[in-house]
């Protein structure tokens, strides 16, 4: 890594520039004497040759020695060099990962208070600017900034996120969520109410719905959904505006900790319970293909079965051979068999 890179890291972790200077000169050179230390620190990086100010600034090198001083005793204070001896006294690079643990903790804190700080002055200016209290716990986003504020929301999940899901679809499909992968890899629990008509969409289906649930997403579907709506860790929830206000003006509502929020997660909860899964669970025979997996996970939703043959990207003739051979296996007559059996059985 180059000196650059690590005086930048050091930095980061809450030492001055010349403290960082001090630390990585000490490492190129060893164990050695402040003087000789102090020297190497006072040279023009452009001739390192060159070791003593000239004397018509000595009031400006007593008070650089000064402040080398004061750096030094710094750097030692925090445990990351320690300076040896009863003569000539030498400073010695001390093994950082305490130290550099120490100062992670301390910038930790330090963002944690800046970032309530930032968030109470918000707060503050939101209850000064309007005549009613109640208008912080919603605000309305709108034009070019929706995208980026959703995304800047969603990156802050920590536990889990809920939605409601279906048309109209705005934005181009140009494939699953990005950042649903990502929190999905680093434990965060996504459960999505689809609505059939979502399904039905065979662009969102293939580029969007199918990879998220293979990645772990928990999807559900209903013949419709009340509200398109995402409740980020029961804080913070992002609700569309109707189609005929998108149609207008492409916009959202932020809703924040009120009554309003809880109500909305107890929607996004009924619904839930009253939608049917998607995906299939641990207890699906593993002699079934991957084909009549997907068929199965299709048929929960009650897409028809021309639907589910465009979204496999097969004939409707091969859909119906793969349907005997699951009513074959199930000892099913219909389709209405072939549910119950899967649902006896577990499958779903």
């Amino acid at each position: 890594m180059a000196d650059q890179d690590l005086r930048t890291h050091l930095c980061r972790l809450g030492l001055t520039r010349r403290q960082a200077e001090m630390y990585l000169t000490l490492l190129a050179l060893g164990p050695c004497a402040r003087d000789v230390l102090f020297r190497d620190l006072r040279r023009d990086g452009s001739d390192r040759k060159k070791a003593c100010l000239d004397e018509s600034r000595q009031g400006q090198y007593q008070d650089q020695m000064q402040c080398l001083e004061e750096e030094l005793a710094r750097l030692e204070k925090l445990g990351l060099i320690m300076v040896t001896g009863t003569g000539v006294r030498e400073c010695v690079p001390v093994e950082p990962a305490i130290a550099l643990e120490h100062l992670s903790h301390a910038r930790t804190a330090e963002l944690r208070a800046s970032h309530q700080a930032v968030v109470n002055a918000y707060r503050d200016y939101r209850r000064c600017a309007g005549p009613h209290e109640t208008e912080s716990l919603i605000e309305v986003v709108t034009g070019p900034s929706v995208a980026e504020r959703v995304r800047n929301i969603e990156q802050s999940a920590k536990s889990e996120v809920l939605r409601l899901d279906s048309p109209p679809y705005h934005a181009p499909h140009g494939g699953a969520d990005p950042i649903e992968f990502e929190k999905l890899g680093s434990g965060v629990e996504y459960r999505v109410v689809y609505s059939r008509s979502a399904v039905a969409n065979s662009a969102y289906y293939n580029r969007s719905i199918q990879p998220c649930v293979a990645a772990g997403e928990q999807a559900r579907v209903l013949p419709a959904i009340p509200v398109k709506m995402t409740v980020f860790d029961r804080r913070l929830a992002v609700v569309s505006m109707s189609v005929v206000e998108t149609d207008i003006n492409e916009s959202l509502l932020i809703v924040h900790p009120s009554s309003l929020l809880s109500a909305l997660t107890g929607l996004f909860e009924t619904s839930w319970r009253t939608a049917l899964p998607m995906h299939l669970n641990g207890g699906v025979p593993s002699a079934l293909t991957p084909m009549h997996r997907r068929i199965l996970e299709l048929l929960a939703t009650g897409v028809t079965d021309d639907t589910i043959a465009e979204l496999l990207g097969v004939s409707r003739r091969t859909l119906s051979r793969h349907l005997e051979q699951l009513n074959a296996r199930a000892g099913s007559l219909s389709r209405f068999q072939m549910a119950l059996h899967a649902a006896r059985s577990g499958w779903i």
